[in-house]
C-alpha cells in the first residue's frame, strides 16, 4: 500500500477509484481487485472525496483523515491498492476531472483508467467536463446485477465492462449497524472495525 500519487512510478496503468468510502467496505475491496485483474491494471488508486459533487443528503460524512486512515488499513496488505488524498488536500467539491488532471501531471507515462458503478455511468455525461476526463483516462464500468443500465445501451464512451459479484453490503448499512450497535463483523476488514470503535464514529 502506497499513500501518495508521486510514489505510482514503475506502474503503467492505473485504475483510479473514486468515492465518498465512509466507511470503506469489503465490496470496495473485491471491486477493486476484479477491476484490477479484469482490465490488467497494475494499481488501483483509492481516492475519497472531500466533498462528493452527487450527494446531497446533507449527511454528516465523518472526517477526511478518519476516511483516509480506514481505507488505509484495508489496503495496507495489497502491494496493488494505492491510496491518495489529493482530494481530501485540495478541499471544496471533488471533481473528477481536476483530480485526474492532478495525477497525469505527476505520472504523465500512466495509463489512468477510472472506475465507476453503472449507476454513476448514467449520470456522467451531468459530470463536469466529461470530454476532457475522457482525454484524461478510459472509462470503465462495473455491471451491476440487476441494473437497469444494460451493455446493449453502453454509451461510446464506456471502454470496458467489468464483471460486478452481487455485494449487498453498502457503507450506509455500516453506519446504520453501528448506530444501532449490531455487528459489522465481516462487512468491513477488522482493522476498520477496531477503529470505528476506538474513535466512536457513527454513533
Amino acid at each position: 500500500m502506497k499513500s501518495s500519487v508521486q510514489t505510482l512510478s514503475g506502474v503503467t496503468s492505473v485504475g483510479v477509484f473514486g468515492g465518498t468510502f465512509d466507511p470503506i467496505h469489503t465490496g470496495h475491496l473485491i471491486l477493486a481487485e476484479r477491476a484490477r485483474e479484469e482490465l490488467n491494471l497494475g494499481a488501483i488508486l483509492f481516492m475519497p472525496a472531500h466533498i462528493p459533487p452527487h450527494k446531497s443528503s446533507g449527511r454528516k460524512i465523518a472526517s477526511g483523515s478518519a476516511r483516509l486512515e480506514m481505507i488505509r488499513l484495508s489496503i495496507a496488505d495489497n502491494p496493488h491498492f494505492y491510496l491518495t488524498d489529493l482530494e481530501l488536500e485540495r478541499e471544496g467539491i471533488s471533481f473528477t476531472v481536476d483530480s485526474l488532471r492532478m495525477i497525469g501531471e505527476v505520472n504523465p507515462e500512466i495509463e489512468l483508467t477510472l472506475l465507476m458503478g453503472s449507476d454513476n455511468a448514467r449520470d456522467f455525461t451531468s459530470w463536469r467536463e466529461p470530454e476532457s476526463i475522457l482525454q484524461l483516462a478510459d472509462v470503465a464500468v462495473w455491471e451491476r446485477p440487476g441494473s437497469y443500465f444494460w451493455p446493449e445501451i453502453y454509451p461510446d464512451y464506456i471502454a470496458s465492462k467489468i464483471t460486478s459479484p452481487l455485494i449487498e453490503i453498502s457503507s450506509t448499512e455500516i453506519r446504520n449497524r453501528v448506530a444501532a450497535e449490531q455487528s459489522i463483523r465481516y462487512l468491513t476488514p477488522e482493522p476498520v472495525i477496531s477503529y470505528i470503535r476506538t474513535h466512536g464514529l457513527y454513533l
